[in-house]
């Protein structure tokens, strides 16, 4: 399903994700909503400062894309939002990536592939390009950042998603890419593991990308 171009840096693993029922209708259990919260005890993985350094040297890998300010890694947004006001659940896909993602420190992409269309593909967009990440219609520019494309063009990574490609109360399967890095080998992998372990608790179905 899913070609990667060559990329010095860059480990992922990615995967398809089948929901037992559409996601209006998935509530988030108590369990799951733990995980949102910094300190989590049952997290098999820790981030630090390291794992944040590895992290921002992928995405701005190839000199263009600078990853600070409102352009920081997903995970690292995260981090903020469990640090201050906290993490408040968005819908069960959503909110099982985002516990993976706050306590690996990778950031994670997971899109409706409903939204989506073949083929898909992981590159490196050229510099000026950009997608539309929110409803109220702001935009990213993505200009060097490694990035998820289908046929209509870059369609999520590991800063923002893209609207268009975003889940919602009606998703029924998902495609999910954790972002790592060679630097932390393995990483992104042992992350993956540990995200389709909660998606599995929910009831999904799961398989390589």
């Amino acid at each position: 399903m899913l070609t990667v171009d060559p990329h010095p840096l860059l480990e992922i693993h990615a995967f398809v994700a089948e929901l037992p029922r559409p996601l209006g209708e998935l509530p988030s259990p108590p369990e799951l909503l733990a995980g949102l919260a910094l300190g989590y005890p049952d997290a098999p993985l820790r981030s630090d400062d390291g794992v944040r350094a590895a992290v921002r040297d992928l995405l701005r890998h190839g000199g263009i894309f600078k990853p600070t300010g409102r352009s920081k890694p997903a995970s690292e947004y995260l981090l903020k939002m469990a640090t201050g006001e906290g993490l408040a659940g968005i819908n069960a896909a959503v909110d099982a990536c985002n516990v993976a993602s706050l306590h690996s420190g990778l950031p994670i992409s997971v899109i409706d592939l409903g939204r989506v269309t073949a083929p898909l593909a992981v590159r490196v967009p050229p510099a000026g390009s950009s997608y539309v990440f929110n409803a109220s219609g702001q935009s990213i520019d993505i200009g060097g950042l490694v990035s998820l494309w289908d046929a209509e063009g870059p369609c999520a990574g590991p800063v923002k998603d893209s609207q268009r490609s975003k889940t919602h109360a009606g998703t029924t399967r998902t495609l999910s890419v954790v972002w790592g890095t060679v630097a932390l080998p393995g990483r992104a992998a042992r992350t993956g593991a540990w995200y389709r372990a909660l998606l599995h608790g929910l009831g999904a179905r799961t398989g390589d990308a």
